[in-house]
């Protein structure tokens, strides 16, 4: 390996410092004092210049075996960030332009006892705007991101990650570096590159079975014969094959029928059953003599994506069946987790898909500006059972088709799938975000005379190529051009559908920031939401680390220039006005924080209602439209300390949003809302089993810790894996019922309870917005923390009913079993889960607890 450090100098030598392997150089001036944190204040505007250079890392290294002992040496990039030329020795190897690609550069006639390797980068923002000023034929738009982003232009001209460029929630960071692994390989006769399983279920012969692709570089130029043999013992499954490598590039593909006699396992999504993988051995024993052992785990599960007619509706389901089983999508959108990869670490990406398990997510979708994640990323949805909707790297934009693009895409999309397509988490690939949308809906003004060039590259590059490779490398999941689409509907219409976003096909992106999140009926009631989200601020604590006392206002510089989507701070203000008083402190900083939490209630409560509506719609017709069975909200998680869609922050602090989904993505919930004056429950159902079950519905006035009245149904059959209406109720009779209440004066709390412990989370629906509310009091709400083994336990009382409790410990790192709840009893036991060593003195020195009232 050549990991570690190498010397790094730019364009004209006047800069020189250590610089880590795999690293970037932000990274590396950073680490050696010779700058601040990129994500400090306005530092993403100052430092534009170190992208605008053009950097050089070089090492010397000893070549530790006999170089005239091996019939092949390589010199292997795993990632090149991005575009570069390859020097060894002063003779140069080759030149890289694709930041998704793997790098192998023959050097057996180039190496000795000790060489020096260069890597000259160009700067990715001056490459990207000659590739747009030698495509004459006609503009590939966007020509560049707008002002509010501070961005750069032409991403969409350099395979490299395209948010790195700037997006409406990141920062623009153009990196040059060696990102991934870089290595020297020796070997005589051959050499496997890659290895990769996937399994299917042969339903004529109720068999599992497995198809094994192994990928050789083979040297000697005759072919070569050998053995291979596949080990399951878990299985009592073992075969053995004879095999023949043809020179040069040479494949294997053997298909293991499973033991009939074994009882397989499948591996489940989070939530429907166990994540079980199985050890297996491959050994290849050639005739040139040595053996390559091949250690690696072995998953079942199949997927199929369902698009089929269904009766009461025009249009074409859209649904994930796994195993056999139908499943409904919960989970979000993955974006970048920092600007730099390199400071994404396995605890980090743990921590995010942890949490996002926590929250009862099942899936999140890969989104395509970003990056193919890496490894340990799958390895970590495999073991908790995380689906994922892995799009290919492009986004929001078009793109050239000249042949060395083509090219380029296509190593990319053979080297990805190829590395990838082991993994059960996968369960679809997707060719890109939105581009189908931007042709459809003319994003970029383009006349319709030109349209037809267009859609040409569209289908060039997105179904005569990606699709065509994906297709022949993995027959085990579904691929689908876009998201949004039609899908067989958009295949039908030449890939490029009228109208992607018809709730009557394939799957939808909604966003509206001006219409009453609350009101449900202006939620599309689609097939599949891939999409959709409301933003907030992320905690003061976060905000803190990367600003000064200055910037803790509202309207400041600082909350100007973090805002990268147009008119945010202000739409989010609109959509907390609606139903909030918005605060009115003299004190700056306490008016911020007041500011920070109602985004964060403004933005989980919006989500709440878009998404139990996605929920609720799952078994129901109406108006031909329903049979919902997907909710990705946008976003997951951050990717620097700023406003944005996300539920977690940067650094993996929980949003309200977070705990939020929680509950709204448990897998069993009653879901409440109105229509013309009419109260409906709903008790959605994700488990496999029918239950009778038990709704609790309880009215309270906000004055009194005392319900005004309860109901308790029994009997109510809650059915599996669906939605279905247990109680409906006109609100006068139900205000009629509990006396003393009004619209304004109650709010309404409901539970499902069942036997052997199991009870919904309690769900709550407002009857009016709360700045309407009456008899709202102080509540004073006091906490006591006390350790037990290795958590804390949180003692909240309140003096009246409490809207929104938050309960905050600033940059302690951890999460709460339960937060921004409506608290309606005396007393609440909240458990802290530190991610980190911490005390109760800690705890109690930072906690902060607010609720509604406490803003003023």
């Amino acid at each position: 390996s050549l990991r570690g450090s190498w010397r790094l100098g730019n364009g004209n030598g006047s800069v020189v410092l250590r610089g880590e392997v795999p690293g970037c150089v932000h990274t590396a001036l950073h680490r050696r004092g010779l700058i601040q944190d990129p994500y400090y204040r306005f530092n993403d505007v100052m430092y534009r210049w170190i992208s605008l250079d053009n950097w050089t890392y070089s090492r010397t290294f000893k070549t530790p075996f006999d170089v005239k002992k091996w019939q092949k040496v390589n010199l292997v990039f795993e990632g090149v960030d991005t575009v570069a030329q390859i020097l060894i020795n002063n003779i140069t190897l080759g030149r890289t332009d694709n930041m998704f690609n793997r790098y192998s550069f023959d050097i057996t006639s180039a190496i000795k006892e000790v060489n020096f390797v260069e890597v000259r980068f160009l700067s990715a923002i001056s490459y990207a705007a000659e590739q747009s000023r030698c495509h004459k034929a006609y503009s590939i738009p966007p020509v560049c991101p707008p002002p509010v982003q501070k961005g750069e232009c032409h991403a969409n001209f350099i395979r490299k990650e395209q948010c790195s460029f700037s997006w409406d929630w990141g920062p623009s960071f153009p990196t040059q570096g060696i990102w991934k692994d870089v290595r020297i390989e020796a070997y005589n006769h051959y050499h496997l590159i890659y290895f990769s399983l996937t399994s299917f279920f042969v339903k004529s012969a109720q068999q599992w079975s497995l198809e094994i692709q192994s990928i050789f570089d083979v040297v000697s130029s005759k072919p070569i014969a050998g053995l291979a043999t596949v080990n399951i013992p878990k299985l009592q499954t073992q075969q053995t094959f004879s095999v023949k490598l043809q020179p040069g590039e040479g494949s294997i593909v053997l298909l293991v029928n499973i033991n009939k006699s074994s009882t397989v396992e499948a591996w489940w999504p989070n939530g429907h059953g166990k994540q079980t993988g199985y050890n297996m051995t491959t050994t290849f024993i050639m005739e040139a003599g040595y053996q390559i052992e091949k250690f690696s785990k072995a998953y079942f599960r199949t997927v199929e994506l369902v698009q089929e007619p269904i009766p009461g509706s025009l249009g074409l389901s859209f649904y994930f069946r796994i195993n056999g089983r139908p499943i409904f999508i919960k989970g979000s959108n993955w974006i970048p987790a920092d600007s730099f990869q390199d400071r994404v670490t396995y605890d980090i990406l743990w921590l995010l898909l942890k949490s996002a398990a926590d929250a009862n997510m099942n899936a999140l979708r890969v989104w395509g500006g970003g990056v193919y994640e890496q490894d340990e990323f799958y390895n970590i949805c495999d073991e908790l059972g995380i689906m994922i909707w892995q799009d290919f790297m492009f986004a929001c934009a078009l793109y050239p088709t000249d042949q060395n693009y083509l090219e380029s895409v296509r190593a990319e999309v053979s080297h990805q799938v190829r590395r990838l397509k082991s993994h059960p988490s996968i369960m679809l690939w997707s060719g890109n975000n939105e581009n189908e949308a931007a042709i459809a809906s003319n994003w970029f003004s383009i006349p319709y005379a030109d349209r037809e060039v267009y859609i040409k590259d569209y289908v060039m590059l997105y179904v005569k190529n990606i699709r065509e490779i994906v297709l022949a490398e993995d027959k085990s999941r579904p691929f689908i051009a876009s998201s949004p689409t039609n899908g067989l509907e958009s295949v039908k219409e030449g890939w490029v559908s009228q109208n992607p976003y018809d709730t009557h096909y394939g799957d939808t992106h909604f966003y509206d920031y001006s219409s009453d999140c609350w009101n449900w009926t202006v939620y599309p009631k689609t097939r599949f939401a891939s999409e959709y989200g409301f933003q907030s601020w992320p905690s003061f604590s976060t905000i803190k680390k990367v600003s000064s006392t200055e910037d803790w206002s509202y309207t400041s510089n600082f909350s100007l220039h973090r805002q990268h989507h147009e008119n945010g701070n202000d739409q989010m203000l609109q959509q907390i006005g609606r139903h909030f008083k918005l605060p009115q402190s003299t004190d700056p900083v306490k008016n911020f924080k007041d500011m920070i939490y109602l985004t964060q209630v403004m933005q989980a409560q919006c989500i709440k209602t878009e998404t139990e509506f996605y929920r609720f719609s799952q078994s129901e017709i109406i108006k031909g439209e329903g049979h919902t069975m997907g909710a990705l909200y946008w976003q997951l998680n951050d990717i620097w300390q700023a406003p944005s869609w996300a539920s977690l922050e940067y650094g993996g602090k929980w949003k309200l949003l977070h705990y939020f989904a929680q509950n709204f993505f448990a897998p069993l919930l009653p879901v409440a809302y109105e229509d013309k004056g009419v109260l409906y429950i709903y008790g959605v159902s994700d488990l496999h089993v029918d239950h009778k079950l038990t709704l609790r519905v309880i009215v309270h006035a906000w004055s009194s810790l005392e319900p005004v009245c309860t109901l308790a149904k029994d009997g109510v059959t809650v059915k599996a894996q669906s939605a279905v209406p247990i109680y409906k109720e006109s609100i006068n009779d139900l205000l009629e019922r509990c006396r003393n209440c009004t619209r304004k004066s109650c709010v309404i709390t409901f539970c499902l309870v069942g036997e052997g412990g199991l009870q919904s989370p309690t769900n709550h629906h407002f009857l009016s917005s709360l700045k309407d509310a009456v008899g709202l009091q102080k509540s004073q709400l006091s906490a006591s923390v006390s350790q037990q083994d290795d958590v804390y336990i949180f003692v909240l009382q309140t003096a009246a009913i409490a809207p929104f409790v938050s309960l905050d410990v600033g940059s302690i790192k951890g999460r709460f079993s339960d937060n921004g709840f409506l608290m309606t009893e005396k007393k609440k036991v909240v458990v802290f889960y530190p991610w980190e060593p911490t005390s109760v003195e800690e705890l109690e020195k930072s906690l902060t607890l607010t609720s509604l009232v406490d803003v003023v």
